[in-house]
């Protein structure tokens, strides 16, 4: 009931929105008498900022045709490496012959697409053979195509691991730190020829004991009974998923903007201020980021309430305790991978010290393996985008790979050559 409430309205305010912008432009044109009126442009503007809150959104695409190397352009294509039900492996071919580390991007699966990494990837490419984890939105899988928990979840991270192949490297933003970090414990114990020679872990909730945030409060203050009930609805009909129990991507949206409302608020005021001024390029900038931010997915019923139950409320991977297909996933186990922990000064959703526990927790690993970095300054997703993921950030990472990059030393029948095969047909929704 919840799901089709909110299509109604979202198909109701769609039909809003495209009928003001269309008043706006009109308004605006020159040919139009009214629009030399002082305050038709204050009227004219105010309906195209109501016109773009209100657009319907799909995946966003990267849109990362180039990329400079060595001071030159060069082409970029991507690659759908590995397809399955709930997510695909994409990779960034470069048109150079050049022998960099390979990475593994794992992006959040926390309602928005992997698009949110773009500036991560874009900075990275330069330099790496960038692969990444593409989630599929849940509303388009269906039911016959099973279930995807944590448990899942960690599966693929391993399989996408084996087939970016030995010798790489991983990446993990925020909520991936955890089944990364259980995924590398297991790998770890298992000899896994394909765990990564590094793992980097930003602003993640390793253990939200440390330091708790309003998300985490959030999370906890309730009874998991809480979430089944109020948050878990039901796909619609007119969905390829329909009938799969989900967490809504605009319950997720609703969220986030919810913390930090008086921001978002002020970042409309500031656009329509710009666009008042003609100022367009300004208002544009603050278009495109909300153009990726309302860009939302549904994810599982049983991956969300995992997550709230086994990260948030019982702490099991902080803890040794997590269980994986009858195997804990013990971080006592990491030995060999180096691991990088990110923190940004500001984060509001992962707090100091949360994603800094994967070090203490590691207790075999050798302090040699083991790198702390505290991005002065920046707010969550300040650390992998922006002006401080690219020139404070990014560096520290690109040097701890290379400190730790030996792939070359391995023995040729641990390191067999990648050879990439783009699976067929079109990309999921």
């Amino acid at each position: 009931m919840l799901y089709n409430t909110y299509e109604m309205q979202r198909s109701w305010l769609a039909g809003a929105g495209a009928l003001s912008q269309q008043t706006s432009e009109w308004l605006l044109n020159p040919a139009n008498p009214i629009s030399y009126i002082g305050t038709t442009a204050v009227m004219a503007r105010a309906l195209e900022v109501f016109a773009h809150a209100t657009e319907a959104r799909g995946k966003p695409g990267f849109g990362l045709d180039t990329c400079l190397i060595d001071g030159e352009t060069v082409a970029v294509t991507e690659e759908i490496v590995l397809r399955k039900p709930f997510g695909q492996l994409k990779r960034f071919v470069r048109d150079a012959a050049r022998n960099d580390p390979r990475i593994l991007i794992v992006a959040p699966m926390s309602g928005h697409f992997a698009t949110l990494l773009r500036g991560t990837v874009e900075r990275l490419l330069p330099g790496h053979d960038v692969y990444i984890t593409d989630w599929r939105d849940a509303k388009h899988v269906p039911l016959s195509d099973g279930s995807f928990d944590l448990n899942d979840y960690v599966d693929y991270i391993m399989e996408f691991m084996t087939a970016v192949g030995p010798g790489a490297h991983m990446l993990a933003v925020c909520q991936p730190a955890v089944p990364a970090y259980a995924a590398l414990a297991l790998m770890e114990a298992n000899d896994h020829p394909a765990r990564p020679l590094t793992l980097t872990m930003m602003g993640g909730p390793i253990d939200t004991r440390q330091a708790p945030t309003s998300v985490d409060d959030v999370a906890t203050e309730r009874p998991y009974e809480w979430f089944q009930n109020n948050v878990i609805a039901t796909v619609p009909a007119i969905y390829a998923g329909s009938g799969r129990r989900v967490y809504p991507g605009f319950l997720q949206l609703s969220g986030f903007l919810s913390m930090n409302l008086a921001n978002h608020m002020k970042s409309h005021w500031e656009m329509f201020k710009h666009l008042v001024a003609g100022e367009d390029a300004d208002a544009d900038a603050t278009k495109a980021f909300y153009d990726e931010y309302r860009s939302v997915a549904d994810m599982t019923a049983e991956f969300y309430l995992q997550t709230i139950d086994q990260v948030f409320q019982r702490q099991l991977v902080a803890k040794g305790e997590f269980e994986h297909r009858g195997q804990t996933a013990d971080p006592a186990r990491i030995t060999r991978t180096a691991l990088l922990a990110i923190e940004g000064e500001r984060d509001d959703i992962s707090g100091l010290g949360q994603t800094r526990a994967a070090l203490d927790l590691a207790v075999n690993l050798p302090a040699t393996s083991k790198e702390y970095f505290m991005a002065e300054g920046a707010g969550h997703y300040g650390i992998f985008n922006g002006r401080r993921w690219r020139d404070m950030i990014a560096p520290r990472v690109e040097a701890f790979i290379r400190a730790h990059d030996h792939a070359g030393k391995l023995p040729k029948a641990v390191l067999p050559p990648i050879k990439v095969e783009p699976v067929q047909g079109i990309e999921f929704a």
